[in-house]
């Protein structure tokens, strides 16, 4: 699985599958909680065990305050690439991208101070998928169906930001069957049918969380705030989201939060943030679009209950 895991204090472990940017390293680094690995594991029918030994993380920004770990797993036995140094010095410079905005670390798992060793954990308690849209649309935390797990799983979508990569000029929609279609041998059906009876035999939660942008798409909005993102992740692990009110997502049929711990209300619905929610809507539609039409080379593999787990388009009602 292209995913990182994590486990808690009464071992209860989670899993973070997400493409590269997605904060798969990031948010599975907690101090809160023990690192199994950042990338790359298996799930027996009795436990999680990572396959690498180390991890590979983006450091652009990277500051001792907002990403400890990792920051501080930068040490000898670490390697650095496409970073830039203060002038005159040899103290890294995370702000600057003049090579590239993807500067990375690959450091040993054990230069992570809180890394199990052998990297194994029990079968996870909650699974997210993390995505970072960029068109601002997606809630920041959805509880998911077994259905919607699978569906959203075979789509595996994230979105490339405008100025990152040549010939973008705005915001992409980019889906990675399985959140690693390159690294599939089999067909991604096969997986999310491997993964529903995975949730069905051990009743696994499964959450959406988008770590990209609200208020508006990249460019008009800004990128979720990490502590927001770690609260509501720390409330779906606590249990304490369980007994809260939740509504739908008109579009993505989506169960959001009415309220989280330590979260402010109105970001949990991303339509709220917008100034203008009838390009909200419009946007929310486009990208409904998109998962559509992307779910059709799949459709044939799929069950209706997953084909049903689609968001819901209105195919006339759209701009060029």
């Amino acid at each position: 699985m292209h995913c990182s895991a994590n486990v808690g204090e009464k071992g209860d472990t989670a899993i973070f599958f997400g493409l590269s940017g997605t904060g798969k390293t990031t948010l599975s680094a907690d101090p809160s909680r023990n690192l199994i690995g950042d990338d790359e594991h298996g799930w027996s029918d009795f436990s999680i065990f990572n396959f690498e030994g180390g991890c590979y993380a983006k450091c652009v920004d990277l500051t001792a305050e907002k990403e400890p770990q990792i920051f501080n797993a930068i040490k000898f036995g670490a390697l650095l690439e496409n970073i830039n140094y203060v002038e005159g010095t040899r103290t890294v410079d995370f702000a600057n991208i003049d090579k590239t905005e993807n500067t990375r670390v690959a450091y040993p798992i054990d230069n992570i101070t809180n890394a199990v060793i052998p990297s194994i954990g029990t079968i996870p308690q909650n699974i997210f998928f993390l995505t970072a849209d960029a068109f601002g649309i997606l809630p920041p935390i959805a509880k998911l169906t077994p259905e919607q797990a699978m569906y959203y799983f075979i789509s595996g979508y994230t979105a490339k930001v405008a100025g990152t990569e040549a010939g973008i000029n705005e915001p992409s929609a980019t889906f990675s069957a399985c959140f690693g279609q390159a690294f599939l041998p089999l067909h991604p059906a096969t997986y999310a049918k491997l993964l529903g009876e995975r949730i069905n035999k051990t009743g696994v939660k499964v959450w959406l969380i988008n770590t990209g942008w609200t208020g508006g798409a990249y460019g008009t909005g800004k990128r979720m705030d990490l502590k927001y993102t770690r609260a509501m992740i720390n409330a779906a692990l606590n249990g304490d989201l369980d007994h809260v009110a939740y509504k739908k997502h008109p579009v993505f049929n989506l169960m959001m939060p009415e309220t989280c711990p330590n979260v402010p209300s109105r970001l949990l619905d991303p339509r709220n943030t917008w100034p203008d929610t009838e390009e909200y809507d419009e946007k929310a539609n486009s990208l409904a679009i998109d998962f559509i039409k992307n779910f059709e080379q799949y459709a044939g593999f799929s069950d209706e209950a997953i084909i049903n787990a689609a968001p819901k388009a209105n195919f006339i009602n759209i701009t060029t």
